[in-house]
């Protein structure tokens, strides 16, 4: 018998300025053998949450708080007989009370997987927690006890890479299956990456062009394609070896082949000898595929999507991009600048649809003037080979009916690979679409599975990936967190660049929300000129109300890397003063943001602008 007056009483420590915090999780039952500084409870505020440790090594003789409560600094947590008072009662010290039944070459990892999360990093500012549907880590059923893995990630793109990584850094034995040879999925390998390694080749190579008519020449480019490809290669290979090594030090194992689900614990993977993988929690990350289109030999070396694209196999004299969106622009920017006379064909009446027109416009006048063509309200009948020939035939006002190309990329969108899973196998149910509907802490329909990513839904960027990888494995590791962003920008890497974020004139004109603007031309703007570019814009959509900031966007020369000021200031709730009175570094592309800011102001003297004099 434990003497209760030996027992030790464990309080809540100073917690700060919080009178009552909540318990979101109770480590330990009663009866367990805790070493010291072993977390017991987890608690959580509206800024943090925070693990309470034992002061010292012993049993859990009794629990005095459980799941739902508020407590307090000085609250009873538990009760314990310190280690030297269970050793007497038991006749043998605490830490041997347990036997190992693990064979010694598996005892570290399992001594791993045992030790508690590390302390939570949500912070102030960080992602909005949310309960699931079931309830803050929730589940629908027990997980069995022959799991291999605490958690599998299926797919090594941005998302699921984040994925494993964060939840091995939170104490998950956690696998990353992947069926390509390397990590990284299609943005690193076939995608993002690669892709804007060759438009800054494009770039160099039009920049170098316009400089003609400020007094710097050069002559014509040569166009070594095995050494340009070389290195867009060497910038992958790059990037997805250190995704190899960060794997190795996090102790992740990396699964090849093709997984497929089994039932709801089980992941077969293909691969030369199949395998299954048992886990207590998935997250599916399986990404998406280029859409193909019918009247289209697909199976043709010359026609293309955006990965062989990519491999950059020639430079066809002329080539037709088949969708005016971002990847078939990007593309066409790419293929211009190597030589090629391109053509582009859509279907809607503008480029970019669903971005606004001011953006776009400065973006469609540079490559009307330089591309062979561009038809829009056209539709694509179909393709055909003749000999060394494509011809392809239209329907539009605009288009002729038929003309002949060297080479076709077909980019008119992808569709998310949740059709080619197994899903059902599982209990999973997938969209007609090919999607899996997702709660906001990344739950499907079976609540001990996740899906971030492209196979959620729109907007498919990694950026967007990443952050949901995050999320879902705080919630796997029994954090409670949920993807919350308010925003999430857009970039279009063409020539001139197009980035957006929040709320569109667009969108807001279809809503009816009411909106008021602020436009700052980078005609007046110091950078730009010396750039040799100045038609670009920036522009910031503001509450009228309020005057905070809901929306804006760029176009211009390096668009991209300006968005993230206006996205911070929408997630910080920021006005139009804050963006301002903020100095920006001068002469930057960055202070056009500020300046539209004082546009709509009134304040700006970079302009000539009486309207409106906020004081």
């Amino acid at each position: 018998m434990t003497d209760t007056n030996s027992l030790v009483d464990i309080k809540v420590p100073d917690i700060g300025d919080f009178d009552a915090v909540d318990v979101i999780e109770v480590l330990v039952a009663v009866g367990d053998v805790v070493e010291a500084d072993q977390s017991l409870i987890t608690l959580e505020s509206d800024k943090a949450s925070m693990e309470i440790p034992s002061p010292s090594a012993g049993r859990i003789e009794s629990l005095e708080v459980k799941v739902g409560d508020q407590v307090g600094e000085g609250a009873l947590i538990a009760r314990l007989a310190p280690a030297d008072e269970t050793k007497a009662a038991d006749g043998k010290p605490a830490a041997e009370e347990e036997v190992s039944s693990v064979p010694a070459d598996e005892e570290a990892d399992t001594e791993e997987a045992a030790k508690p999360a590390p302390e939570s990093p949500v912070a102030p500012g960080a992602n909005a927690k949310s309960e699931s549907q079931d309830g803050a880590g929730a589940e629908s059923e027990d997980a069995p006890d022959d799991v291999d893995y605490d958690l599998v990630v299926l797919g090594s793109g941005p998302g699921g890479y984040a994925a494993a990584f964060r939840a091995a850094d939170l104490g998950l034995r956690t696998a990353l299956v992947e069926k390509h040879a390397t990590l990284g999925g299609v943005c690193l390998n076939v995608g993002c990456i690669p892709s804007k390694a060759l438009l800054h080749a494009a770039k160099v190579i039009e920049e170098v062009e316009s400089f003609a008519d400020h007094g710097v020449r050069f002559g014509e480019p040569q166009i070594d394609l095995d050494a340009l490809r070389s290195w867009k290669d060497g910038v992958v290979a790059r990037l997805t070896g250190g995704l190899d090594q960060m794997a190795k030090r996090r102790k992740v194992d990396v699964i090849r082949g093709v997984g497929r689900l089994r039932d709801a614990h089980t992941l077969v993977v293909e691969a030369e000898e199949e395998r299954s993988v048992r886990f207590a929690k998935l997250v599916v990350a399986v990404g998406s595929r280029s859409v193909e289109i019918p009247g289209v030999p697909h199976d043709s070396e010359r026609v293309w999507d955006s990965t062989a694209a990519l491999e950059l196999r020639s430079v066809p004299e002329r080539l037709l991009v088949v969708g005016g969106g971002i990847i078939g622009l990007e593309m066409a920017t790419v293929y211009a600048a190597l030589g090629s006379r391109v053509s582009v064909v859509e279907l809607l009446p503008t480029l970019m649809t669903g971005v606004d027109r001011d953006l776009v416009r400065p973006l469609e006048k540079r490559i009307r003037s330089r591309y062979e063509n561009i038809w829009t309200s056209t539709k694509l009948l179909g393709i055909e080979e003749k000999g060394s020939e494509l011809v392809a035939s239209f329907e539009g006002s605009d288009a002729p009916g038929e003309a002949t190309f060297d080479a076709v990329l077909v980019a008119v969108g992808r569709r998310p690979n949740g059709d080619r899973i197994d899903a059902e196998a599982a209990g999973l149910q997938v969209t007609e679409r090919g999607f899996l509907e997702v709660d906001d802490q990344q739950r499907t329909n079976v609540s001990h599975i996740f899906a971030i990513g492209d196979v959620v839904g729109q907007p498919m960027l990694a950026h967007k990936a990443t952050h949901e990888g995050h999320v879902a494995a705080e919630v796997a590791a029994g954090l409670k967190s949920g993807f919350d962003a308010r925003v999430i920008p857009g970039v279009a890497y063409t020539d001139p660049e197009v980035a957006w974020v929040g709320l569109t004139e667009t969108e807001a004109k279809e809503k009816g929300i009411e909106v008021e603007k602020g436009v700052f031309p980078w005609a007046a703007n110091g950078r730009s000129l010396a750039l040799g570019r100045d038609e670009g814009s920036t522009k910031l959509l503001f509450d009228p109300t309020t005057h905070r900031v809901v929306g804006g966007g760029a176009v211009g020369p390096n668009a991209g890397d300006l968005i993230a000021e206006i996205g911070h200031a929408i997630e910080m709730g920021s006005d139009a003063q804050d963006l301002a009175l903020t100095v920006h570094a001068h002469p930057t592309l960055s202070e056009t943001v500020g300046l539209a800011a004082e546009v709509f102001e009134g304040t700006v003297t970079d302009l000539y602008a009486p309207k409106k004099n906020r004081k």
